[in-house]
This record gives structure tokens, C-alpha cells and sequence, in this order.
């Protein structure tokens, strides 16, 4: 899976902070956009472990490995189906979640660990803005209703 060798080519990269006196006046993101040669190469950092502790420290179980080999091979439509095979709101999670991926990340035993998160909120950012974001339609109306409880994620999954 990705480079081989990635991890020895390639340095962490993350995007650097917009200055603070710019963002105060606007409601745009924290951090510039990363490049998508750059998140190539972050991907491609990805060790193919044998048991990947990534995967294991995931809240969700999200196929880490597999969408960073798919975003190193540029196979973008394929890297955000795999996203949403196991996360139905990545646009959230890589915003808000404090990536314990990173943390179980083995290349972060020796090195600093592959940006996972950034990677995850790029690759559907990107999608989005090339229109591979389709909402999942029913397989049948029964014209029955349900409640709710709650506005979280689990809530808006259900």
C-alpha cells in the first residue's frame, strides 16, 4: 500500500494557521488549505503495517490505511467510498475529532506520525467540491416516521 518507502522520503507536513488579525474577520477556516501534492505525499508516508493501529485506535474503525493508498494513487472517488463505508459525516469528524489515530500511529513511535486527520478532511473537502458527494436516497418509502433524540452525530447518522 502507498509508497514503500514513503515514510523515509517524506517529512510531516500540516498546514500552517491563518493569522489570527485575518481570521477574526472572516469565518473561514483555521488553517490554509493544504495542496493535494502535499497530501499525496502524506499518504504516502502510510507504513502498511501488519496489524495497523490506526484502524484500531479509530472511535470509528475508519479503513485508514486503505483511503491513504487510494489518495497516494490519486483514486479519489474510491478513497471517499471508503471513508463513508465506516464515517457518514467526515467533514466533522476531521474538524473536530482529536485524531487517537495519530497517536496509534506505529511510524509515530520513531518519527512523526502520518497526518491522518488532515488527510481525512481534505479527501472530502475535495470530493465535495468536485460533486462526489451524493446524498444516500432509501431503498423504500413505508411512509412511516421515527424520533430522534439528540442532535450529535449518532443523532444526524440515524
Amino acid at each position: 500500500m502507498a509508497d514503500p518507502k514513503g515514510f523515509l522520503k517524506f517529512d510531516r507536513e500540516t498546514p500552517k494557521r491563518r493569522p489570527v488579525d485575518v481570521r477574526i474577520r472572516d469565518w473561514r477556516e483555521v488553517y490554509e488549505e493544504q495542496e493535494f501534492s502535499s497530501l499525496q505525499r502524506q499518504a504516502g508516508r502510510c507504513m502498511d503495517c501488519g496489524i495497523p493501529f490506526c484502524h484500531q485506535g479509530c472511535p470509528l474503525g475508519n479503513l485508514i490505511p486503505e483511503w491513504n493508498d487510494l489518495i497516494w494513487r490519486n483514486e479519489k472517488v474510491d478513497a471517499i467510498d471508503r471513508l463513508h463505508a465506516t464515517n457518514n459525516f467526515p467533514e466533522f469528524t476531521g474538524r473536530l475529532c482529536p485524531a487517537p489515530c495519530e497517536t496509534a500511529c506505529v511510524l509515530g513511535i520513531n518519527q512523526n506520525p502520518v497526518t491522518i486527520k488532515q488527510i481525512e478532511l481534505r479527501t472530502i473537502e475535495e470530493a465535495f467540491q468536485a460533486g462526489n458527494v451524493k446524498p444516500l436516497q432509501p431503498d423504500r418509502i413505508t411512509g412511516k416516521t421515527v424520533a430522534v433524540i439528540g442532535s450529535g452525530p449518532a443523532g444526524l447518522a440515524a
